[in-house]
């Protein structure tokens, strides 16, 4: 038959791949195991309890369960039952798991690989884009493959993970947290007060100008922020503390930040979340011919290699990320060395560095 006239060809849509149901029910069990929702030691559904639960044959709980046991992850003990594997003895390997990748994180992992290596240790680190799901599957891993230790800098929304790592068993692996924590206190860890670097800022910034002030967010990554939250909040809070109140303006996103918002709002401070925002403010302000620090003071928050080497240098929230990275590497060291580490708790402060802006 001939196309009409009108008819389009529309492109041909790939069939999504067919996954065996057994593969399925392997997943879904391998996955309990390493969030630990079936903990070490613990007794998992056996080949007529998979059978029943799940309506399939025989044969496939039997193939789910000899997959598990190829994995190491389950024992099977006949006229007993399947059980999830213990945990072994430790190797000599260090884990960081992280939200994102930014100039601050990367900070921290330089620092953290230089603490493994003087400790004669390997470190592997991975991403999790702030997903809390992929961070308590990358964490049960680490332990499951029995790291030494395990350093994480949280997703930014922590109310999801906190019972997790309440009932986990690391079988002496220590797992501790960095950078921040909107919910540590259950776990050891070395991190930063976000509050104080934030009034130190504004405080400085009130001093620079008579202007208003903005704060620039950093939007990119998904889910909720908390940490992004709490600065925003202190923003606010430290302009009101102010004995005449600033005018304070909040930038949801680098893009809004345009020349005539900072001249219709008669911007005089801009605090920018972290020093790479800070760079491409720092650009724009240069091509729309307005000085910094002369008509517009700039602050950011992190202090990495990027706000010391620009041009101008950049004065930055310094968060003291070696600091942090030492203080949680003489916890692994305490615990490696058999004390108890669960109240070592540690915020580092911060200090504003300034420079040319």
């Amino acid at each position: 038959m001939a196309k009409s006239k009108d008819s389009v060809s529309l492109p041909r849509c790939k069939a999504p791949a067919f996954v065996p149901l057994y593969r399925t029910l392997f997943e879904h069990y391998r996955s309990g195991i390493l969030t630990q929702k079936y903990q070490p030691g613990a007794q998992i559904d056996s080949i007529n309890e998979i059978q029943d639960v799940h309506g399939v044959s025989r044969e496939t709980a039997k193939l789910v369960l000899g997959m598990l046991a190829k994995e190491g992850l389950i024992v099977q003990k006949p006229g007993k039952g399947s059980f999830v594997a213990d945990l072994g003895p430790r190797k000599p390997v260090w884990g960081m798991v992280l939200p994102c990748y930014t100039s601050q994180m990367e900070s921290l992992l330089y620092h953290l690989g230089g603490e493994a290596e003087r400790a004669g240790r390997t470190i592997e680190h991975y991403v999790d884009y702030n997903s809390w799901e992929e961070e308590i599957r990358l964490v049960g891993n680490m332990v499951s493959l029995r790291y030494e230790a395990v350093v994480v800098v949280p997703t930014f929304d922590e109310s999801k993970t906190s019972v997790f790592y309440r009932r986990m068993a690391s079988g002496g692996t220590i797992v501790a947290l960095l950078d921040h924590s909107m919910a540590g206190s259950y776990f050891p860890y070395a991190i930063q007060s976000h509050d104080l670097g934030v009034r130190r800022a504004v405080e400085y910034l009130l001093r620079r100008t008579n202007g208003a002030i903005a704060f620039v967010k950093n939007d990119i990554w998904i889910g909720r922020n908390m940490v992004q939250e709490l600065m925003e909040a202190t923003f606010k809070s430290a302009l009101e503390d102010e004995r005449t109140p600033r005018t304070g303006h909040v930038v949801d996103h680098l893009r809004n930040l345009t020349e005539e918002f900072l001249s219709e709002r008669e911007i005089g401070g801009i605090f920018c979340c972290d020093d790479m925002d800070a760079i491409r403010v720092l650009g724009r302000l240069r091509e729309w011919g307005i000085g910094v620090p002369e008509r517009i003071a700039l602050v950011s928050y992190g202090n990495t290699d990027l706000a010391r080497y620009a041009v101008p240098a950049i004065t930055s929230v310094d968060c003291h990320a070696q600091a942090m990275v030492t203080t949680v590497s003489e916890i692994i060291r305490k615990g490696r060395d058999g004390q108890n580490v669960s109240s070592c708790q540690y915020v580092i402060q911060p200090e504003l560095v300034v420079r040319a802006t």
